[in-house]
């Protein structure tokens, strides 16, 4: 018989931060037969607030509620503990607002996976928390599938909101509910701000950090594409001859997270390129394998380029 420990365990997340609803859904979906049917769930609650868990009315029994209080308790060897105890084939976890995913995700036995995962937010406090606290929003928002906007009113601005969330990830959706209950889902359309079709795709100076990305999701749209952008050039000893990098700083989250986001490109004259130089250039994208990666990735073919002054805003940001 397979042992009980190395079975696929479906992994349930919900996110956000203290009073923002988590609580009052996860309840309602253990009432839900639907969802809860006699099942046996584990609950692990790393927040507690005012709103508390009534197991009483949870449908049809098989869940065990067990309380992390500090992070020093997430661990490998206490999260399989609670599934023997429990004998649970499936995890719920009420995870706590102010503590990195990354904790969580180093502490799942390995053969947990997350099935979904939702974020919930009081649309109320979700500003004040990301201008205070923008890496803990980030950290929450850029894997979650769905997005909930609690206490939502109507004089509230939706673009506001749906500008965060796209700025961390552009595939979860986003539902505003209103305090009467009532839930509308975003419609916003986010076209690109360059013509993917034209003969010579135009990057704009605010736009490279979303061409970066959008680039790196969907590498078939770009392939065999004509680009023009500006952009800091590096040279390196390291790089293959006829080799140069091409990118720009981007800021995903906050100051400590700017990375490099480079790109390389091949032209015989390589050796020419001013060494952390600004220019502007036009080239040819291909996917495929090339040393300086290790793997396959999108390739630069020079066509052309011209010198230029760095943009006002040197770091590129997605909003």
């Amino acid at each position: 018989m397979a042992n009980t420990e190395q079975r696929d365990m479906p992994v349930y997340l919900f996110t956000g931060f203290l009073e923002a609803g988590k609580t009052k859904f996860i309840q309602e979906t253990l009432e839900d037969k639907r969802f809860c049917n006699g099942e046996r769930t584990l609950l692990l609650v790393c927040e507690e607030g005012e709103e508390e868990y009534a197991p009483d009315e949870f449908a049809k029994g098989g869940v065990q509620i067990r309380v992390i209080q500090d992070q020093s308790e997430l661990t490998t060897g206490d999260l399989l503990r609670f599934v023997k105890e429990t004998k649970a084939e499936r995890v719920l976890i009420e995870y706590n607002g102010m503590w990195m995913l990354d904790v969580l995700y180093a502490a799942m036995p390995e053969n947990w996976t997350v099935y979904q995962e939702f974020m919930f937010a009081d649309a109320t406090t979700f500003l004040t928390y990301n201008t205070n606290m923008r890496n803990l929003v980030y950290d929450k928002l850029k894997s979650c599938e769905l997005v909930v906007f609690n206490r939502f009113t109507p004089d509230m601005d939706k673009m506001t909101f749906h500008k965060i969330v796209r700025a961390a990830s552009r595939r979860a959706d986003i539902a505003y509910e209103a305090p009467d209950g009532n839930v509308v889902y975003d419609e916003i359309q986010d076209p690109l701000p360059f013509d993917i079709n034209a003969p010579i795709i135009e990057i704009g100076d605010d736009d490279y950090a979303l061409w970066y990305r959008d680039m790196s999701e969907e590498p078939k749209k770009y392939e065999g594409k004509t680009v023009r952008f500006k952009a800091k050039t590096l040279k390196r000893k390291r790089l293959p001859p006829k080799t140069f990098v091409i990118g720009r700083h981007v800021m995903t989250c906050c100051v400590e997270d700017i990375q490099f986001a480079a790109l390389v490109c091949n032209w015989d004259k390589a050796d020419t390129v001013t060494d952390e130089g600004w220019v502007i250039l036009t080239a040819k994208v291909n996917f495929k394998f090339h040393m300086a990666y290790g793997r396959k990735g999108p390739v630069l073919t020079y066509i052309s380029h011209e010198d230029c002054d760095p943009p006002e805003q040197a770091v590129a940001t997605f909003y």
